[in-house]
């Protein structure tokens, strides 16, 4: 992980993971970065795409894990944002095998 060891908000945190979904397969669809952006603001999208375009794929679990783990979720908060993250996934109508091998890699970063 990069020098920066700034802790994101929860917010922050479900934006970046969300970024990974929707480039799992390499392809970020319009559907995908509408749905990202429908749940946060322009400037918080920016920065946050701006660092996830900067990180490399273990940088980017890495900074994942840390900041899921300095977070307190609640069972519910978690079950709901899996459901973000699916939305995610089958926005382009499409849940390829990238998307499947992402998602089980998340369920065992996220629980």
């Amino acid at each position: 992980m990069k020098s920066n060891e700034n802790h994101w908000s929860k917010t922050e945190l479900q934006i970046y993971i969300l970024l990974l979904c929707a480039n799992a397969d390499s392809i970020e669809t319009e559907e995908e970065m509408e749905l990202i952006k429908s749940k946060t603001n322009m400037q918080t999208l920016k920065k946050l795409y701006n660092e996830y375009t900067g990180d490399s794929e273990d940088e980017r679990l890495e900074k994942i894990s840390k900041n899921l783990q300095f977070h307190d979720f609640t069972h519910m908060e978690l079950m709901e944002f899996r459901e973000e993250i699916n939305e995610v996934f089958h926005a382009d109508k499409k849940f390829t095998m990238m998307e499947r091998n992402l998602d089980r890699i998340l369920d065992n970063i996220i629980y």
